[in-house]
């Protein structure tokens, strides 16, 4: 009787488990039937969702829930605290499994080549993000002593950031955000937050729902210019091409034409400013200097030669999330990402790296919104397949299940299953039950796995 198509999934995000979900409604899932497992560096699943997504976004983290019916599946294993390639590596997954899927997302911040990032009060977005989101592995605490703050970048993760440091702790407190979050955004003195985009309102990468959202804070004034709202004929098209491009304009159009208010803390959306410099004195940020860009007729924009000098004593760089580079796959030094066709890994011979594939950000760059995962994950499970089919697959020398978890027991590596999760699930909520609030996130790597009995 032949055996389950055994494939290991490196990355629980939510790449990951699309990938995962395809291979289960496959016809291979019937026949001969497919074993899944799923290795997550930390304790708990989710990814991005759990670590890279603002607090305060309850509906995206809602995606959680479907993708707890992916991992409910009883073909589907998770070993979570268990880091590739300190805990296994390349070469022990290939004597376990017929086909490996690297899933590993983007978690660093792409780099800023301008004077002045390595001053103290230049922050790395996703050092930021990974605080407020109560990620183990960084400090517990985060200066917040700036009053003028600068956040550089049009995406969601700037959103995020500025809109983070622009509410009040209070507002935030209903939230998942653990105390030590909350105790040092009660600190927080930002009252004003500049957000800056190199090019213009039909270029901004946000979405229309995040957008909106800034402007429902009672504590927080949105302002923008209105000489900052100007297209030429290749941000029209644009517009009348992108029906979440034209949206977002027409959002910052109204709030461009109507009166300041008085809410207490000013967030200010500022366009055709190109960061030039990072200004310092005695290692410290005081200020940002930006060169005013111009539309050039393709939605593209070029310099001016007018400068000015933003007042302000932090900045944050939201321009782009790196990927991690995986020892024993190919790289792309500039994409950030694993070469690949297809999903299929591609050496630089230009040869398939027999069973191993990609999907995600680690695949295609940390771009678009997490459905779009559900595409990349279905064309590389699809050419998976396709090479099972065919007798493409190497052959691995130990693949029955409990092979792995007496592997894991050898290294003594100290990992977290699905059943962990619940219980760590439970714990959660039961710290927040007393307050009202849905959860509060434990931070603590060891307190994470204590409650998750592993």
């Amino acid at each position: 009787m032949p055996r389950p198509l055994r494939v290991a999934i490196v990355g629980a995000g939510p790449a990951g488990i699309y990938a995962a979900d395809a291979l289960l409604k496959s016809d291979a899932a019937t026949d001969p039937g497919v074993s899944i497992d799923l290795f997550e560096r930390m304790p708990a699943p989710f990814g991005l969702i759990r670590y890279g997504v603002a607090p305060d976004h309850p509906r995206i983290k809602g995606i959680i829930t479907a993708l707890h019916q992916v991992l409910d599946k009883p073909q589907i294993r998770l070993f979570g605290n268990v880091d590739y390639p300190t805990d296994i590596t390349l070469d022990d997954l290939r004597a376990f499994y017929d086909a490996v899927i690297f899933s590993t997302g983007a978690t660093a911040d792409r780099e800023l080549p301008i004077p002045g990032v390595e001053l103290d009060g230049s922050y790395g977005a996703a050092d930021f993000v990974s605080w407020y989101d109560g990620h183990p592995d960084v400090p517990r605490t985060w200066p917040l002593d700036a009053e003028k703050v600068a956040v550089l970048g049009v995406g969601n993760v700037a959103l995020d950031v500025a809109r983070i440091l622009a509410k009040t702790a209070d507002e935030l407190l209903p939230t998942e955000i653990p105390p030590n979050v909350h105790e040092g955004l009660k600190a927080n003195k930002a009252l004003e937050v500049h957000v800056f985009g190199r090019r213009g309102p039909a270029q901004a990468k946000f979405s229309p729902m995040e957008l909106r959202e800034l402007d429902h804070s009672p504590n927080i004034e949105v302002v923008v210019d209105p000489e900052d709202i100007d297209y030429d004929e290749g941000s029209i098209a644009t517009r009348r091409g992108n029906k979440q491009a034209d949206m977002v304009a027409k959002t910052l159009e109204n709030w461009a034409i109507r009166d300041v208010g008085d809410r207490p803390h000013k967030l200010f959306l500022h366009f055709f400013e190109s960061p030039a410099e990072i200004l310092g004195e005695d290692g410290k940020v005081v200020g940002l200097r930006t060169e005013r860009t111009e539309l050039d007729g393709t939605g593209n924009v070029r310099g001016t030669g007018r400068f000015t000098d933003w007042d302000v004593t932090a900045v944050y760089r939201a321009v782009g999330y790196l990927s991690d580079k995986l020892p024993k796959l190919p790289w792309d030094l500039r994409t950030g990402t694993v070469p690949d066709e297809g999903g299929r890994v591609i050496e630089e011979s230009g040869a398939h790296l027999q069973s191993v594939y990609v999907t995600g950000w680690i695949r295609r760059g940390p771009i678009g919104l997490i459905g779009h995962t559900k595409g990349d994950a279905n064309e590389t499970v699809s050419n998976l397949l396709d090479d099972h089919a065919h007798g493409r697959l190497q052959v691995p020398a130990s693949p029955e299940p409990e092979a792995v978890d007496a592997f894991l027991a050898e290294r003594a590596v100290r990992y977290t299953t699905w059943d962990g999760w619940y219980r760590l699930d439970a714990a959660e909520r039961a710290l927040g039950e007393p307050q009202g609030r849905e959860r509060v996130k434990l931070v603590e790597r060891e307190d994470m796995l204590r409650e998750s009995g592993a």
